[in-house]
């Protein structure tokens, strides 16, 4: 059994040093992996691309030195998302830190809203990271959607998908359960709350952070309001058994061929 971890915050727009010192106080004394919300060290609501460049940072930046740092004094694994320098452009993207430094980036595939204005769309496919104790997929928010996304996850063998997320859309929570539930793993999604109105409109960040089991049950979930911790314990051995009964596997029974193909 592990501890897994997500942290809820509310993170002020631009304020870096004041959000990291946000999470080392929320950071859990014990856990095996801990997941933070998308743009956690920055907030959302970019007004023009000078100033996401502006906060941006790059690999060896203070916000993953921090998280490299907050890692090795847990001893815990990291999954967090921020926006990368890459070249001229930024991206929106998850990193998996642990005590031996940042072990992969997944740049985001599918950006919402107003992110196709400001980011640079990924090209990668997510990574799947083999931390020993479990092997852990990356997605990011609006990846949520596309079910195809945790099913790659899923098939290169992800016993956890690590979910940073500013989720605005009411549906995700609920999808969710369905991602664990089709694809036999683990899932937490990590939400911030509160509200930024920088621009035409105010953006409510709808909170309710989860940790969902294999099974479909949500094992705990956040309120909808307020910054907090939450944790399971889980058997990431579980999500390997692709078996509902003695007839039907998930993976076995795929149609490969062009039945089901665009």
């Amino acid at each position: 059994m592990i501890t897994v971890a997500a942290l809820q915050t509310l993170p002020e727009f631009g304020k870096t040093e004041h959000n990291l010192k946000g999470i080392a106080q929320l950071f859990p004394q014990k856990a095996d992996l801990v997941v933070l919300p998308e743009l956690f060290n920055t907030g959302y609501q970019f007004l023009e691309k000078k100033e996401l460049f502006d906060l941006a940072e790059a690999e060896d930046g203070p916000t993953i030195q921090f998280l490299q740092k907050l890692a090795i004094e847990h001893q815990a694994a990291i999954v967090a998302g921020l926006p990368l320098r890459k070249g001229d452009e930024v991206t929106n993207s998850a990193i998996l830190v642990d005590a031996s430094g940042l072990r992969a980036r997944y740049d985001k595939l599918h950006l919402f809203y107003r992110e196709n204005e400001l980011f640079l769309k990924g090209n990668v496919a997510p990574p799947v990271i083999d931390l020993g104790f479990a092997k852990i997929g990356l997605m990011i928010c609006f990846d949520w959607i596309f079910p195809e996304v945790s099913r790659s996850l899923a098939l290169r063998g992800a016993d956890i998908i690590a979910h940073p997320a500013n989720l605005v859309l009411p549906f995700c929570q609920d999808a969710m359960i369905t991602r664990s539930l089709e694809n036999h793993l683990f899932t937490i999604t990590a939400n911030r709350v509160g509200s930024e109105n920088r621009w035409k409109e105010t953006l409510s960040f709808t909170g309710k952070s989860q940790i969902s089991s294999w099974n479909g049950n949500r094992l705990v979930q956040a309120g909808s309001s307020q910054e907090m911790l939450i944790t399971a314990m889980i058997e990431p051995m579980e999500a390997r058994e692709k078996k509902i009964n003695t007839y039907n596997d998930l993976f076995a029974m795929r149609h490969k061929d062009p039945i089901l193909c665009d």
